[in-house]
């Protein structure tokens, strides 16, 4: 969760320093923008416990997030302009629904899914060994007419592709949009972006 708000955080800066609407930031040096991809590529469980150390003073998860980024970016001249921009126009949910949407969308496709395919491939390699293999069959709770092991097992795994397939489909929902959803700073800064539009393509970015 951390290292997601921070990839937020950071991605957010540089989708802004590329936009063209945004004067007097970008565009970043490729010195600079390899210095930010690290913060992100390279954050580990020490980098966790600072941001957590930095929270005990803050009493705020995402504000201890910017804090970690403005301290990386030490005493360098460039970085050091970047400042003002991080966490730009947000509000906490910003950071923190689409960092829980990256990490549920992760889970999903990276962990649940990869294993649910297996079982149903083992599954269906059972369902076709036991096609001929009769088994008694219930209904009302009696005994009713026969049926086959690998029949019963086509139907399951029938029914979890399926539902692997509408869970595959489930679309992971973010925003980007300030704190009451209204761009009202992003607007303040910078009132000819198309800020509905920026915040679409900086989510479909990620």
């Amino acid at each position: 969760l951390i290292r997601l708000r921070v990839l937020v955080e950071v991605r957010w800066l540089q989708y802004l320093a590329a936009h063209p609407g945004i004067e007097g930031l970008g565009p970043l040096s490729p010195v600079v923008s390899s210095v930010l991809d690290g913060l992100v590529d390279n954050f580990d469980r020490d980098a966790a416990s600072h941001v957590k150390d930095i929270e005990k003073t803050t009493n705020h998860d995402v504000k201890a997030i910017e804090y970690y980024l403005s301290q990386a970016f030490g005493e360098d001249q460039e970085l050091g302009r970047l400042r003002p921009y991080l966490h730009f126009a947000c509000t906490s949910e910003d950071i923190n629904n689409i960092a829980y949407a990256l990490m549920l969308r992760r889970g999903r496709d990276d962990v649940l899914l990869p294993a649910l395919r297996k079982i149903s491939t083992r599954l269906t390699e059972m369902s076709r060994q036991t096609a001929g293999v009769a088994m008694l069959s219930r209904t009302h709770g009696q005994t009713a007419s026969p049926t086959t092991l690998g029949k019963e097992l086509a139907n399951v795994v029938w029914r979890l592709e399926r539902q692997m397939s509408l869970y595959a489909a489930v679309p992971a929902m973010a925003k980007m949009n300030g704190a009451v959803g209204n761009f009202n700073a992003h607007v303040v800064a910078y009132p000819k972006v198309d800020w509905l539009a920026a915040a679409q393509a900086f989510i479909e970015s990620l």
